[in-house]
């Protein structure tokens, strides 16, 4: 039949029942309050009771009272008639894409960053849905970059560490991510990771002598391992004064941000030449995490 109003919601309603325990007592407590004893349906041993003062039972709030008690062996249950649109739920796998709306997801706040480790995904495993948490999941691209330069020429013959560095500045440099650290030419790492180390030095070697440029790393700050990651070394010219481009690279694999160091390290016979200049890139060393630590 025709009617006014919108169409009702609750195809699906369901009445929430609740049984006691029943003992030699008229007066029982709701899980839910009610407003009156209208509001539920008492039924005794298959029997339904009439509600009401005078009549079988009486409730306000969650005390239920009885106009007699019951005895052992009894079965009381009440079904909560007031409660049935708040327990309206929809058969299982009822609901389908046809009933879920698109603003379900459009509609909600988008990130504008990397999500946090504890945001979940939903993703499905064999046909089951389940969550997993970012941190599980990201990784993938390089996420740390950086390059320093040696800021002046010196004319040392043996440095241990080479100090003068500065991170480039140029107008064309960005580092990516965090980015390295340095202190008293011992480099740091922002994260653990495997990096890739890679070293250019430009010297100059005068006639009969040589140059030795190390890459050292430690996993114990230096204080007892210092174990040589690369070397490239010049030996004894026999005339004049050539200029060397020297290249090392190594992966470095970094634990323990507090312990896993690395520093350049170079031996010049009769104080020789290590190029450096705090506008131009000549001696460089540059860091690239390529992914988790192993």
């Amino acid at each position: 039949m025709a009617y006014i109003g919108n169409t009702p919601a609750e195809n699906y309603a369901s009445f929430l029942t609740e049984t006691f325990t029943v003992s030699a007592t008229a007066s029982y407590t709701l899980s839910h309050a009610v407003a009156n004893e209208n509001d539920i349906r008492l039924v005794i041993n298959g029997v339904v009771q009439q509600p009401g003062s005078g009549k079988a039972y009486t409730a306000s709030g969650t005390t239920l009272t009885l106009s007699s008690a019951t005895v052992s062996g009894d079965v009381m249950y009440a079904v909560y008639l007031g409660r049935a649109l708040q327990t309206v739920n929809p058969p299982s796998g009822s609901v389908g894409n046809s009933q879920l709306a698109a603003s379900i997801i459009t509609g909600q706040t988008a990130l504008a960053s990397e999500p946090a480790d504890t945001d979940e995904f939903l993703v499905s495993d064999a046909g089951t849905l389940k969550r997993i948490d970012y941190s599980l999941i990201k990784g993938g691209g390089i996420t740390e970059a950086d390059m320093y330069r040696k800021t002046a020429t010196s004319s040392d013959s043996d440095v241990n560490p080479v100090t003068d560095w500065e991170r480039v500045d140029d107008a064309t440099f960005s580092k990516l991510g965090t980015g390295i650290s340095v202190s008293s030419g011992i480099f740091s790492f922002p994260s653990t990771g495997l990096y890739l180390v890679k070293l250019k030095a430009f010297t100059r070697v005068n006639s009969g002598n040589y140059d030795n440029l190390r890459l050292r790393g430690s996993n114990d700050g230096f204080s007892s391992n210092d174990d040589v990651l690369g070397l490239q070394s010049h030996g004894v010219i026999s005339s004049g004064n050539p200029y060397q481009s020297n290249y090392i690279e190594t992966f470095f694999n970094c634990t323990n941000v507090s312990t896993h160091k690395v520093k350049v390290v170079c031996g010049l016979q009769s104080a020789q030449d290590l190029y450096g200049d705090t506008n131009d890139n000549v001696t460089t060393i540059c860091f690239i995490r390529l992914g988790d630590s192993q």
